[in-house]
């Protein structure tokens, strides 16, 4: 398996992405995704603006090496990992995340795994713009916790 693994700083189409993936994967049974957007709340708290930032010597090394793993857990036929970085508007897409496997239990479990992983490791910096201004946003303890699930686990 070769991981696709891409930072994108402008917006992109998920469906087009995922019609090049499944394309690309047409011997696969099963193709899971999960696509992760900049919310579109109304009220106070709604977030106007959300930035991305990273440390590039990390994080595309980080992201290939997560897709890696979850190769090595799970018997893929490919991965697709791509994440935006720099400044989004609500509803935008921020993370593509697709497995291919020739069953699809070993698609959905990748793809968990894959998007359990991105939601808590500090390769991004993310920052939203709300009606009382800017202020930093964390992984969540249920973050972690989701993460954590995976350790030590044997893939199923």
């Amino acid at each position: 398996m070769s991981p696709d693994a891409r930072l994108i700083d402008s917006p992109f189409d998920p469906s087009e992405e995922l019609r090049r993936f499944a394309e690309a994967h047409r011997q696969s049974g099963g193709i899971a995704s999960f696509i992760g957007q900049v919310r579109a709340e109304e009220g106070e708290a709604a977030v106007l603006e959300l930035e991305l930032s990273h440390y590039p010597p990390l994080t595309l090394p980080g992201m290939r090496a997560l897709a890696t793993e979850a190769g090595q857990r799970w018997p893929l036929d490919g991965m697709l990992l791509l994440h935006r970085t720099g400044s989004l508007s609500p509803g935008e897409p921020i993370v593509l995340v697709a497995a291919a496997a020739r069953h699809r239990r070993d698609a959905f479990l990748a793809a968990d795994f894959a998007m359990d992983h991105l939601k808590s490791e500090a390769w991004f910096w993310k920052r939203e713009r709300t009606a009382a201004g800017w202020h930093w946003v964390e992984p969540r303890a249920a973050d972690h916790a989701d993460k954590a699930r995976w350790e030590n686990s044997p893939p199923i």
